[in-house]
């Protein structure tokens, strides 16, 4: 099926190769995207971004712009949206103007104008602590740390006789635990498209992609994914920042499998009304993953500086359960780990990167959000 799609954001790290997925396939493909400076500097197109790509700048906000980014368009990808938990704690306004009242836009734009499908970017955020199963064996979705200090003796969650908890790979059906105000808006996103896709003749779906990597992430984006902000602090010559004690456990994907993963959702007859996990179904620690990407650098000599502290809003462990999308959409991460880390570490290796992580934290710490 060759289609006319729309990527909302789509100039940005994972919409560039949405897009290529998308060109590879025969489509045409149109990107609406604010370019903002924090993700992309100071250009009028960011240069990784296929020529035969259609681009409109402008706001998902403003209504006349998404009308007409809309106009010819057979199905969209809903990516843009303001990204970053530790941000979204101060610049809620700003997070919940772009995330939520742009979903809303889109889809009051989408009445007039209907499309076959929209395939909306959610997060794993939205679970807050993942799935858990306590000493005597009974799965607990329920989980919550409390305040967490600098100095603990043990990071892990525990039931209510202390006993530890054990994390297990987070399904679908876990119950959302909002913990911040970046998991609150990606919820607001998955269930807006839900809620306004059926009633309207549109097929709507939704992915909650788990830690994404890759070449062309944005590196002087403090508030990027956690890869690329360990990867400018290689460059640049400095320690990779780590908050509590580094054993927390994530899964991280690489950008081509999850750009698959939306393209066969936006297609698979199958995927329409369903919300998926996109991640490699395999965790790993922080600390092993910095550890890794210096080696993949070749700064052996940089060890990671794990900081003791932790940022409100932060989870312990979370890591993915792919069933269903195996199951639904035949999806299975395809990319190897440390081929993908090498990969990344050479596109790094050519780039240069303004450090401001140093800043990042300060700004969180002058609004005690780090504890």
């Amino acid at each position: 099926m060759t289609e006319t799609v729309l990527i909302t954001g789509g100039a940005g790290f994972i919409g560039r190769f949405v897009a290529d997925e998308l060109l590879r396939r025969g489509n045409r493909v149109r990107v609406l995207d604010s370019l903002i400076p924090q993700v992309h500097g100071d250009v009028d197109r960011p240069p990784l971004l296929s020529v035969e790509v259609e681009l409109i700048r402008g706001d998902v906000r403003d209504g006349d712009t998404v009308a007409r980014a809309l106009h010819g368009v057979d199905s969209v990808v809903h990516l843009a949206a303001e990204v970053g938990v530790g941000q979204s704690m101060y610049e809620v306004e700003r997070y919940t103007s772009t995330n939520d009242v742009g979903t809303a836009v889109l889809f009051e734009r989408l009445i007039d104008q209907p499309v076959r499908r929209v395939v909306t970017a959610s997060s794993m955020s939205i679970y807050g602590e993942g799935l858990y199963r306590d000493a005597d064996g009974a799965l607990r979705e329920d989980v919550e740390r409390g305040m967490v200090r600098d100095g603990m003796a043990d990071w892990d969650p525990v039931d209510g006789e202390g006993r530890r908890l054990s994390p297990v790979a987070t399904p679908e059906w876990k119950r959302p635990n909002l913990a911040s105000i970046y998991a609150l808006n990606k919820y607001v996103q998955e269930r807006t498209t839900h809620i306004m896709a059926r009633p309207y003749g549109i097929e709507g779906v939704c992915l909650r992609l788990f830690n994404v990597y890759g070449p062309g992430q944005a590196l002087s984006n403090p508030y990027t994914g956690v890869l690329a902000i360990f990867a400018s602090r290689l460059l640049n010559g400095q320690r990779p920042m780590i908050f509590e004690d580094g054993e927390q456990r994530r899964d991280f994907v690489h950008v081509t499998d999850v750009a698959r993963a939306f393209v066969d959702a936006l297609v698979l007859p199958q995927a329409a009304g369903e919300t998926f996990n996109i991640g490699s179904g395999h965790d790993r620690s922080v600390t092993e993953v910095a550890q890794a990407l210096a080696q993949a650098m070749g700064r052996n000599d940089i060890q990671p500086d794990i900081v003791g502290k932790a940022r409100i809003g932060d989870i312990r462990h979370c890591f993915c359960d792919t069933t269903l999308a195996a199951d639904r959409l035949g999806f299975t991460a395809r990319a190897d780990f440390i081929a993908g880390l090498a990969e990344l570490a050479e596109w790094v290796g050519a780039q240069t990167a303004e450090d401001r992580v140093g800043q990042a934290r300060a700004e969180l710490e002058k609004r005690g959000l780090v504890a």
